[in-house]
């Protein structure tokens, strides 16, 4: 007896002749579409995704993110580095560790090799170890930078979106206040606020050195927001307009969540952009402050240390080299860094 062409009844039920049912209407099609970008290799991905591809496949920006992240990993773990390393903050006593008449270390450099108990050699004068100086100095400037980052920020995205979308007497006033902070020479208010607000607590030392931290984040990010603030501006100028703001605007929304929920996800990329070229400034602008003596003076910087270093450039170059060399490499990744991110985010720029 045969079997007809189809298969017995129960192959038939249980799909064991491998024959599929036909797929139509909606459905289908979308199937039949997705095959055809699987076949042809091609994946619907996301804008953040593309710039997260070419990032990776930026030698330059990989190489500079590494250096960054070894800056960062120093930073927050100086302590426990100066531990296994076996250096400290405590100074030495000058007597035991320098020479009374060139104040000069007495082992290591600059007269001596590599000393092992102390790899970045000895501070002339006082006796501090270089090591334990650098990293925590290198923790300075970055927390430094961090936070006035994080600061400006938050002040220019917050009232760039109020501006650009509100209009009106908001955005006149707020273009008001970029335009005159920006007529404000940076280094001139520096020279002026810095010494007001340390001489103002001066009196208490355990207050003294969170005051000076504190004091020159303020000046750092009360003259860093401007660039942020009409940036996000224009953008949100151009977005307001848009479909998906009117339709938001339609329904009721009100208007915290349109600037949360629809315009702030569509500033993702310049706000980026602004964070990674806003960190080398704010890392060199405290470097050159604590040299000037307006940042940090009472703890740990590395523009202290070259201040102090510049004297003895002649007899002990060195002292001079380990801040320097950790403020411009740490400047110039942190500048390529952004400018890779920059291009990623950017769908014109081809690299």
């Amino acid at each position: 007896m045969s079997t007809p062409a189809g298969g017995t009844p129960l192959e038939r039920e249980s799909g064991a002749t491998g024959a599929e049912p036909p797929t139509s209407g909606r459905a289908g099609r979308r199937d039949r579409k997705k095959e055809a970008r699987t076949s042809a290799g091609v994946e619907g991905r996301s804008p953040l995704r593309i710039a997260a591809d070419r990032l990776l496949h930026d030698k330059v920006a990989l190489l500079c993110l590494v250096i960054v992240g070894i800056f960062v990993f120093l930073a927050v773990f100086a302590g426990v580095i100066c531990d296994l390393v076996g250096v400290s903050l405590e100074r030495g006593r000058p007597t035991e560790v320098l020479d009374i008449t060139t104040l000069l270390p007495l082992e290591g450099p600059p007269n001596g090799g590599f000393d092992p108990d102390h790899p970045f050699g000895l501070a002339p004068q006082s006796g501090n170890d270089n090591l334990a100086f650098w990293l925590y100095g290198a923790r300075t400037s970055l927390s430094v930078a961090g936070m006035a980052t994080l600061f400006a920020t938050l002040i220019g995205v917050t009232l760039g979106l109020l501006a650009g979308f509100l209009g009106g007497w908001v955005d006149r006033i707020v273009s008001f206040v970029i335009d005159f902070f920006l007529t404000i020479p940076f280094l001139l208010a520096a020279l002026v606020l810095a010494p007001i607000i340390n001489q103002r607590f001066a009196i208490n030392p355990e207050l003294y050195a969170r005051v000076q931290f504190w004091g020159l984040v303020a000046i750092l990010a009360g003259f860093g927001w401007m660039s942020v603030a009409r940036l996000v501006r224009g953008e949100v100028l151009s977005l307001r307009e848009r479909e998906f703001v009117q339709a938001a605007r339609v329904l009721g929304m009100p208007t915290r969540r349109i600037l949360t929920k629809e315009l702030l996800p569509n500033l993702a990329a310049p706000i980026v952009v602004s964070v990674s070229l806003m960190l080398p400034v704010f890392v060199a602008s405290e470097a050159a402050l604590a040299y000037l003596g307006l940042g940090i003076t009472t703890g740990q910087s590395w523009g202290q240390t070259i201040l102090r270093a510049t004297q003895y450039f002649e007899l002990y170059p060195l002292f001079l080299w380990q801040p320097l060399i950790g403020i411009v490499v740490l400047v110039i990744a942190l500048n390529l860094l952004g400018d890779a991110i920059r291009d990623a985010l950017d769908p014109k720029t081809r690299r």
